[in-house]
């Protein structure tokens, strides 16, 4: 009989949540990150639906309001760490249950997991471009030891900086469709200069690795990962399509190491 448990991915935005039965992804969703009040209550009387005020759990493919679910959680930001460690049956997945070579201890949990469960399913060498509130490139070679990465804002970290750190540029929100290269207007210049450069950057350090790494494999995952790879595909065609976008990749990781454990 297959075990049912909770996945929680806590990123800096937002909290990411899979519900797997053993090793299989069955559903995953989103929500805000939770207060210390919500997490006692749910300590408490072990009932799922009170982390979640308005999502339908009727649209769940199986039943799955069970009272004290076993979760396994992956964070980023230390404070939620925090707070969910007063739930007993937590699991909280460290650096050191991930079996990958040469990891630098201030590694990112999520980027860990995220080229653990990407080498695992697709094989090594693997890339992986995390495009969430930083945008992240992590490398492991055939022979599963951390070959290094970067780090940098991601897309909208780095609109919203501009309209909040300048005096007179807007607030601006990504475009569906890129923009042109020389705009004529404000808002669509900041996306041009946002946009434009920062495929670039992505457009190297992929090159980059495959002087490296020719046959290796390139994953994208992340909220803004949908939106990228559609600017990628405009812009960049044969680039992008060796990108496979995976939106649950740290969950693969996930299901890897917690499933039927």
């Amino acid at each position: 009989m297959s075990k049912t448990w909770l996945g929680l991915n806590i990123g800096n935005s937002r909290s990411h949540w899979g519900l797997f039965a053993d090793k299989t992804l069955i559903h995953a969703w989103d929500s805000s990150h939770v207060s210390v009040d919500v997490v006692q209550e749910f300590t408490e009387n072990g009932k799922i639906e009170k982390l979640f005020s308005g999502f339908d759990f009727s649209q769940l493919p199986i039943h799955v309001l069970i009272d004290f679910p076993r979760i396994a959680i992956a964070s980023v930001v230390p404070r939620q760490t925090e707070i969910w460690q007063i739930y007993t049956n937590v699991k909280i997945v460290t650096l050191a249950d991930i079996p990958l070579k040469a990891m630098y201890p201030t590694l990112g949990i999520d980027r860990a997991l995220a080229i653990h469960g990407a080498g695992t399913y697709l094989g090594f060498p693997m890339l992986v471009i995390d495009a969430g509130t930083a945008l992240t490139f992590t490398s492991v070679n055939r022979n599963q030891e951390l070959t290094g990465g970067a780090i940098l804002p991601g897309l909208g970290l780095q609109l919203a900086t501009l309209g909040n750190k300048t005096g007179q540029l807007p607030d601006v929100e990504l475009p569906k469709k890129l923009p042109s290269h020389f705009a004529m207007n404000t808002p669509e210049a900041m996306q041009s200069g946002v946009i434009y450069t920062l495929l670039a950057g992505i457009k190297d350090f992929i090159e980059t690795w495959w002087c490296d790494f020719p046959n290796g494999k390139v994953m994208m995952t992340g909220g803004d990962s949908a939106i990228i790879h559609g600017y990628l595909r405009s812009h960049y065609p044969n680039i992008c399509d060796r990108i496979i976008v995976e939106p649950n990749l740290i969950f693969w990781g996930m299901g890897e190491l917690i499933g039927n454990g």
